[in-house]
């Protein structure tokens, strides 16, 4: 059985909306997107990388299968996540989605992820998708938790935490050249 492997981009207090596009989530009147790209550098695509090419498929909330399908699914620029994200088994949350899915090896979730877990080889990684991420830590299926933690504070956002409190155990931490730590937590017993 595999594990649920959750790995976020996050402020130093918490804020995980948009991190990549400054319309990528303007929910609430975000104004903040695009705060994690200034931060970007090779510790960071290497670390991540890493995670990229590990056996597994990935599990997504609808908002990201919906902005990855947008940004990924058509690139031919040559990078290397284009492969990865296309022919990785993706598994779709969503209450409002229905089959077919419009982007390649993806499955509207049918079930609980819980019973995913045991049919999936590999782990099942969980990238952005935060109210997904808050439903599995309350349910304590959240097995790993990677946080590139930027030096920075928002004040305002949609922010990863806000489960009931839940005890990890730190596995290993990476410090990137712009600041970032990229801290590995495992969810302790």
């Amino acid at each position: 059985m595999g594990k649920v492997v959750v790995v976020e981009n996050v402020t130093l207090d918490g804020v995980m909306q948009a991190p990549a596009a400054p319309d990528e989530d303007t929910r609430g009147g975000f104004t903040s997107g695009g705060w994690a790209v200034p931060y970007l550098d090779q510790v960071m695509a290497e670390t991540m990388g890493k995670g990229m090419r590990a056996d597994g498929a990935l599990l997504l909330g609808r908002r990201t299968y919906e902005h990855f399908h947008g940004v990924w699914a058509d690139r031919t620029d040559g990078n290397p996540y284009t492969d990865v994200l296309n022919r990785r088994q993706k598994y779709v949350a969503s209450r409002t989605l229905a089959e077919p899915l419009k982007w390649q090896n993806s499955t509207l979730l049918s079930g609980d992820v819980a019973a995913l877990k045991k049919e999936v080889e590999g782990d099942l990684v969980v990238l952005g998708s935060g109210v997904l991420v808050r439903s599995l830590l309350e349910a304590g299926l959240v097995d790993v938790l990677t946080l590139s933690i930027h030096p920075l504070t928002l004040g305002t956002g949609t922010r990863l935490f806000g489960a009931p409190p839940t005890t990890m155990e730190l596995v290993e931490a990476i410090p990137t050249t712009t600041g970032v730590l990229i801290a590995t937590y495992r969810t302790a017993a």
